[in-house]
């Protein structure tokens, strides 16, 4: 009868351990995709604001028509990698889109009425804030992805992360393009 108790107390802890053990990995992947939201949303921002950043500059800078387009063509493909909720994918859209807003902003230098238009300093100033929002929460994200995929692959939570689905996430990495996004544009009002 003792051993029966005995056996019962240790099944109980057993099973109350594996339990927190999934609840603390379902708390780290909500924070994962809560942190994967917040990207979500501060690149939402940014890829309003540029139709309206290219439109100022259309209206001083028209027959620099290959840069705008280039503009918005890489605001389009960003807006379709948003879709795919792939970090990589995102990641890469970001960097060629943020390399295309850093020629648009040059183009400012060559036309001083441009640079002195009251909007275009609005939208430069905003963009500015909006690229810093942009990299907090990527800095965010993959602080909790870190956190998530070292919890996945610790012992004794691996035994529980496998049969459960819990696998490593993917962070929001900029590769090759790491240098430009981590600066947000400069905003020049001289």
């Amino acid at each position: 009868m003792t051993i029966g108790w005995i056996l019962l107390i240790i099944a109980a802890v057993v099973a109350g351990f594996l339990i927190l053990l999934y609840n603390r990995l379902v708390a780290l992947r909500q924070n994962t995709n809560q942190a994967f939201g917040d990207i979500d949303v501060q690149l939402k921002q940014r890829h309003d604001l540029i139709p309206n950043l290219v439109e100022t500059v259309k209206g001083y800078a028209a027959h620099e028509k290959g840069t705008l387009e280039a503009v918005i063509q890489a605001r389009n493909a960003a807006v379709s990698a948003e879709g795919s909720k792939n970090p990589a994918a995102m990641a890469q859209a970001e960097g060629a889109l943020t390399a295309a807003l850093g020629r648009l902003i040059a183009l400012a230098e060559a036309y001083p009425d441009l640079k002195a238009n009251m909007n275009f300093q609005l939208l430069q100033t905003e963009l500015s804030d909006i690229e810093n929002k942009i990299a907090a929460a990527r800095r965010f994200f993959n602080n909790a992805v870190n956190e998530f995929n070292t919890a996945v692959e610790q012992f004794p939570a691996v035994l529980v992360a496998g049969p459960f689905g819990f696998s490593k996430r993917e962070f929001f990495d900029l590769g090759e393009d790491r240098a430009t996004v981590g600066e947000a544009p400069k905003v020049s009002f001289s």
